[in-house]
């Protein structure tokens, strides 16, 4: 049910993705570009030494956990762009095979200069930008309450109605004491999370929603295929940075 998956490589889990990735070699890979740190209880920092991204980093040397947050000490784009090639090499050295990137908290595209630099990046490694396709957007069912998660997820498969490219974006996990555990930041955030979560995974292992993807006729297609076949092009136009600066700011 899986066809790609983003991984942050910030996070000490990192290995034990590595290795589950290497075992499914049908899953396209792409990094999870991230700037921000929004688990109270779980911070991650900069791949590069904390100390030659200052402007992306708090006293102790990890991500802020809000945009607004990161905007407001007015990052560096030098340091922006420095530290997504230092998560996408480090991926590589890790022998993860990247088709694609897309950015976590869309931080890392929420600035036109940023977004230029990410442009950039990706045609230096050949790799794709997720939405940069022609993706349609399936609506997701990330803040639905997890016991209707399924029966909106059906429903929302009605909004494929002819051929052509579509994107689902998921936030699957498990139930479990170490996501239980996890408190979001950001004042949006999903409380019981872990349910959440798990409530996804359900629907993406529930047999009705296979049997629905069938009798629709949807094929399921990885980001490597997507970025083989097709072309890229900037879906929109990020605000400047100045004006993202001061929004952070409140002027």
């Amino acid at each position: 049910m899986v066809s790609s998956a983003s991984v942050i490589v910030n996070t000490p889990w990192l290995d034990e993705a590595v290795e589950i990735l290497k075992q499914h070699p049908e899953i396209s890979v792409g990094i999870h570009l991230a700037l921000n740190s929004e688990w109270k209880e779980y911070k991650w920092g900069p791949v590069t030494p904390y100390d030659q991204v200052p402007s992306l980093v708090d006293p102790f040397g990890k991500f802020y956990g809000s945009r607004k947050e990161l905007f407001s000490h007015r990052p560096g784009i030098s340091e922006v762009a420095k530290e997504l090639r230092a998560q996408i090499d480090l991926a590589k050295r890790k022998g993860l095979k990247i088709s694609y990137i897309d950015n976590h908290m869309s931080t890392a595209i929420s600035t036109l200069e940023f977004q230029q630099e990410m442009e950039k990046i990706a045609r230096e490694y050949q790799i794709g930008i997720s939405r940069y396709f022609g993706e349609r957007e399936v609506p997701n069912v990330y803040d639905v309450v997890p016991e209707e998660k399924l029966s909106r997820a059906l429903k929302n498969l009605d909004t494929v109605t002819n051929g052509g490219l579509y994107l689902l974006v998921c936030h699957v996990g498990t139930d479990d004491a170490e996501m239980q555990a996890m408190t979001d930041l950001n004042s949006f955030g999903l409380k019981s999370m872990s349910k959440h979560r798990q409530a996804e995974a359900d629907v993406l292992c529930s047999p009705d929603y296979k049997a629905a993807l069938q009798a629709k006729g949807i094929r399921l297609v990885g980001y490597r295929e997507v970025v083989e076949r097709g072309k890229m092009k900037r879906p929109f136009v990020s605000d400047k940075y100045d004006d993202v600066v001061k929004a952070a700011l409140g002027h």
